[in-house]
């Protein structure tokens, strides 16, 4: 306790350090669960199929609701028809919703998909922009969908991607309390370094789909059991 003008003030050093405990407590944490994941997913890597930076955008914008592997099938003739920028922008909207429609969501996804095409030709010199700043202005591109294409093909760390997988997954393994998107990204990027984020990302995803399944996790053959608390699963 310390006093000043007549009135005691109880010290706050024992928070200070109690924090600074907890600090290297998850920092501690976070070294395990990315030394697994290397181990477990080398070279990680996005599972959307593309050659080009706007193929990886346009599939990313047809992902939302549904699988890679779903949105893969699609595109696997979609991208021999539509080879340049400027062939989505001066796609047939209708006819192009029939050839999207398996990925759900169809009707707007074609509108974002040619919309952004033509705003990319209009603002941006026909080139996909390479911040998230420029991103998120296109139709149908929010954080996620920047940070994939950024991360993925640009190699540029803008953020973390949160998908439901990363969202579940962060929040099982303690990393956050939050469920909006933004804001698990926000404790995620505080608390795993930036050379991570990428690999962070594409890893976590694996992960999700391999083992930490939504209703059904594998937790007694999880590798990450030893720095998992198990946040939100029945015991």
């Amino acid at each position: 306790m310390r006093t000043g003008d007549g009135v005691k003030y109880w010290s706050d050093k024992p928070m200070l350090v109690l924090k600074v405990h907890q600090k290297e407590i998850m920092n501690d944490k976070i070294q395990t669960i990315l030394s697994i994941l290397h181990d477990l997913y080398p070279g990680a890597d996005c599972a959307l199929n593309h050659e080009e930076a706007h193929e990886l955008l346009f599939a990313t914008i047809m992902s939302a609701q549904t699988t890679d592997v779903n949105v893969n099938k699609v595109t696997f003739t979609l991208f021999q028809k539509y080879r340049t920028i400027a062939d989505f922008a001066n796609a047939n909207l209708e006819e192009f919703m029939e050839e999207i429609r398996s990925t759900g969501f169809y009707r707007n996804k074609a509108r974002n998909v040619i919309g952004a095409a033509n705003m990319i030709l209009q603002e941006f010199g026909g080139n996909v922009p390479q911040t998230l700043e420029e991103l998120v202005r296109l139709p149908g591109v929010a954080r996620k969908t920047a940070n994939v294409v950024l991360g993925t093909y640009f190699g540029i760390p803008s953020g973390f991607v949160v998908d439901t997988h990363v969202k579940r997954l962060a929040f099982r393994l303690g990393l956050t309390t939050q469920t909006d998107p933004v804001k698990v990204e926000k404790d995620l990027i505080e608390s795993i370094p930036e050379e991570e984020w990428i690999f962070g990302g594409h890893a976590i995803i694996l992960h999700g789909r391999s083992i930490c399944d939504a209703k059904k996790p594998q937790c007694p053959v999880c590798p990450l059991i030893v720095a998992c608390p198990q946040n939100g699963i029945p015991q």
